[in-house]
């Protein structure tokens, strides 16, 4: 198979993009570059830029906390490619946030038959309870991430496209900021070099929007952090963004409603809460109307939200516009929504409920990518080409037992970026992802979390499989 070389357009020529950084490497001792790496894991380690691997237990029972690894090689985009992607961002987290109104409203796209109603209705993500149910400027995703890919064409050029969106509550923006952070320590004199676009400003970008999509009816609106506690594993993350916009960190018990508003306990008595950026799940948010057993979340806060009285970002039932059977009619919504032919493709898909797409399916599992509509993090899948005959048998009884369950892609030739590995420098396999903001208007910062797939030959850029992170820069022109 063919990849795109992020960096090299053969063995002999380097993308015009990457000539002055190439000439730069080419100076830079082996060991020298090892120590660099070896004061970055120091340092992530000394801050606690961890995540904690569910599955993968300590004696108390909470998730191990690891390093993501960081690669000290960036991914590089040109000015060009990013305002093109930027564009095509923008309009499908539009789009998107259009499809979230409409289907909890007056259903138009349903109705038209733009997409059955059966896989959005019966979703275990769609949520009646949001029917009717009024947000601020009908914003519904306000931070969103969307991953991309770009696989290689047969006459060497690459093409992006979104292998997936993220609308509930995308993680990975802290170690988009950390990232530059440690490149800008290490390597200071690059930055001389190149012009590369900032990402520092992210949280101010960020409490901007929050306050943004506050009720109409507050002037100097109260952003808080809902985290789930330190033993969710992007604990770190959930501690840096509220630290980062100076706003607090709360959890479930640190709050209540009475009257139908939130309020969060402080030691000079109940604050009133007007938005709440939230890094827990639709089940635990509100045990009046969700899990009974929850202690994560507020009891009484779908009433306060319900009666417009604070804001949830992102709010409750954005996983029906980011379930994995609803994506492939993503561009048929731009269309719909906006009239407007998609700038960023989809990768084609195939439905397990659709009776010709499954037949497909099953005839080339070992030449395809299959997924859960509601997995996440690398897990739940099979990836034909890398798994054995067996492994591929049992799959394919999973997938016969609930077709409806899943879907399937051609197996893609994600890009590859020069990487610093323990043998040296070589190809790994990245993805890009962006975070998209939408307030008042739709904006983001260049570039976004560049996920690198460490093993090699390995397509999987997950943190929780093994997967590292790179910086990336956008070049201003």
């Amino acid at each position: 198979m063919r990849f795109f070389d992020e960096m090299h357009v053969n063995s002999a020529q380097v993308r015009d993009h990457y000539q002055v950084y190439d000439r730069w490497l080419a100076k830079q001792p082996r060991d020298v570059m090892r120590s660099r790496r070896e004061e970055a894991e120091m340092i992530f380690r000394r801050v606690g830029i961890t995540f904690a691997v569910y599955g993968d237990k300590d004696e108390t029972g909470a998730g191990n906390e690891r390093l993501i690894p960081f690669d000290l090689i960036p991914r590089i985009i040109p000015a060009d490619e990013w305002r093109e992607m930027e564009k095509g961002l923008r309009q499908r987290v539009t789009a998107l946030n259009r499809f979230l109104e409409d289907v909890y409203h007056s259903q138009e796209i349903l109705k038209a038959g733009i997409i059955p109603p059966e896989p959005v209705l019966n979703n275990a993500q769609f949520r009646k309870e949001m029917m009717g149910l009024k947000v601020p400027g009908g914003i519904y995703s306000i931070i969103a991430g969307i991953d991309i890919v770009r696989a290689c064409n047969p006459d060497g050029t690459g093409t992006y496209y979104v292998l997936e969106d993220n609308l509930r509550v995308p993680s990975g923006v802290s170690y988009m900021l950390e990232n530059r952070k440690m490149t800008m320590r290490l390597f200071p004199e690059l930055f001389a070099e190149h012009r590369i676009a900032p990402v520092a400003h992210y949280p101010d970008l960020l409490l901007d929007t929050l306050r943004a999509v506050a009720p109409a009816s507050v002037n100097e609106p109260t952003a808080v952090v809902l985290t789930p506690g330190m033993h969710n594993s992007a604990y770190f993350e959930h501690a840096f963004l509220a630290q980062q916009m100076g706003i607090e960190l709360v959890e479930g018990a640190d709050m209540f409603v009475k009257d139908d508003f939130v309020y969060m306990r402080t030691t000079r008595g109940p604050q009133r809460v007007d938005v709440i950026y939230r890094r827990v799940d639709d089940d635990f948010m509100d045990p009046e109307v969700f899990r009974k057993d929850s202690t994560l979340g507020v009891a009484g806060l779908l009433r306060a939200y319900r009666a417009g009285n604070v804001t949830l970002a992102n709010a409750v039932g954005t996983g029906i516009a980011d379930d994995k059977s609803i994506y492939p009619y993503v561009p048929k919504m731009i269309e719909f929504y906006l009239g407007e032919k998609p700038i960023l493709q989809n990768v084609p898909t195939f439905l397990g409920r659709d009776k010709n797409d499954l037949k497909y399916v099953l005839d080339n599992l070992k030449d395809l990518v299959v997924k859960e509509v509601h997995g996440a993090g690398g897990y739940g899948m099979l990836v034909g080409p890398a798994s054995t005959t067996a492994e591929i048998e049992a799959f394919r009884q999973q997938l016969l037992a609930n077709p409806s369950n899943y879907i399937a892609q051609p197996t893609l030739s994600l890009s590859t970026c020069p990487t610093f590995v323990e043998s040296g420098i070589a190809p790994r396999h990245i993805d890009l992802r962006p975070f998209v903001l939408s307030g008042k208007t739709v904006q983001m910062v260049p570039g976004g979390l560049t996920r690198v797939a460490l093993k090699e030959g390995s397509l999987v850029v997950n943190s929780s499989q093994g997967g590292g992170t790179k910086d990336t820069w956008v070049l201003e022109a």
